[in-house]
């Protein structure tokens, strides 16, 4: 049930794009810079961005020494610098948006702890720097021994520095990036669960939940963008993808905390940071990966529990602590890590499986988008 005031201004757009996480705001964002004139919605199931955006760990990454050897397992030296690449772009892009000032940009270190059943791994640091020098102009990785006693970790044989990576604050970005995109004149709905979509020859109807009504609500686009990442098999059943939560805690304060900056270790599976004298710690998904291919927001208690005893054994040794808060974030893989970023037909594009990467390929991603899509009718 449409009144004339809301068919006429309400529910007809040029572009309309569901998800407004990083790749969804910022598919706007360039859409918008690049044609002013047209109108863009973006559509947002959650009271708040609802899947990793804004329940990551921060980090501003481009893949660890192991995570990347690990990588090269399955595929080839171009395709591995290629994804390196898409992440450097990807931070590049995103600090050229917003600013390092309002993303929380900040390079305190970043450093992979090394196991004594990975010390293989330091072999081929070389190799590594070797592959990605031509295009960073300086090596990505050196081993650091040095700060191991400083930081006070336990069990730890060797620790290799990342010489590429810093973190940023996620909400700050995602808010500032909001506030960008609206000042541009992109609208944005939130609670707007997106149940379908129908195309015609021109025009594309997107069919919403309206709960007050109890009713479905049609917006009509020219353009449908589809940038759900995890989520995006219940508007695409056939898409390529997995979902896979990752779990999260913080603890409250800690006095003295030896260590600043982010660190990595088994893979890039478990990773950890200082915020604001707290530890930030998150992963742990390869112990119970069946389990965590889930689309709901649930705390894994197996997995929780284990990010406690790394905390107590290997973080902060002989140190009391206290669990501030935890949670959960969905993200999204394929049997590669390559993200989707292709046509669904002549009106509908797709930017989906960020691949755990989203803070670092999310913008980019958004970018190549915009750039793809074919706007003759500007």
């Amino acid at each position: 049930m449409l009144s004339i005031w809301e068919r006429n201004e309400f529910i007809k757009y040029d572009h309309v794009i569901i998800g407004s996480g990083i790749v969804g705001l910022t598919t706007a964002y360039f859409i918008k810079k690049k044609y002013p004139t047209k109108s863009v919605l973006v559509l947002e199931r959650g009271l708040l961005p609802t899947g990793a955006s804004t329940k990551n760990a921060g980090f501003a990454c481009m893949g660890s020494l192991t995570e990347i050897l690990d990588d090269l397992k399955i595929a080839s030296e171009e395709e591995v610098l290629e994804l390196f690449l898409l992440r450097k772009k990807g931070l590049e892009r995103l600090q050229s948006i917003l600013g390092k000032e309002k993303i929380g940009y900040q390079s305190n270190g970043s450093y992979e702890l090394i196991f004594e059943n990975e010390m293989p791994a330091l072999e081929k640091i070389e190799y590594c720097n070797q592959l990605l020098r031509n295009e960073i102009k300086q090596d990505a990785f050196k081993l650091n021994n040095a700060k191991m006693q400083e930081f006070g970790f336990n069990g730890v044989t060797a620790m290799v520095e990342n010489l590429c990576e810093g973190e940023i604050d996620t909400g700050l970005m995602m808010k500032n990036l909001i506030h960008l995109v609206s000042s541009m004149g992109v609208e944005i709905k939130t609670g707007c669960e997106v149940l379908s979509f129908n195309e015609t020859s021109n025009q594309v109807e997107i069919i919403c939940n309206n709960p007050v009504l109890n009713s479905e609500l049609i917006f009509k686009a020219n353009k449908l963008f589809i940038c759900t990442n995890a989520f995006a098999k219940k508007l695409l059943p056939q898409a390529n993808v997995t979902p896979g939560r990752g779990q999260v805690l913080i603890t409250k304060p800690i006095p003295h905390l030896k260590f600043k900056g982010i660190f990595h270790f088994e893979e890039g599976y478990y990773y950890f940071r200082e915020y604001k004298g707290c530890v930030l710690f998150g992963g742990g998904r390869n112990i119970d990966k069946q389990t965590e291919e889930t689309t709901e927001f649930n705390l894994n208690q197996v997995i929780q529990q284990s990010l406690i005893e790394k905390l107590q054994t290997i973080i902060l040794p002989n140190q009391d602590f206290e669990i501030d808060l935890q949670w959960t974030g969905i993200m999204a893989f394929g049997p590669t890590k390559k993200p989707i970023i292709a046509p669904y037909s002549e009106n509908v594009w797709v930017g989906v499986r960020m691949g755990g990467m989203g803070v670092a390929i999310g913008s980019e991603v958004g970018y190549i988008l915009s750039e793809m899509i074919d706007l003759n009718d500007k």
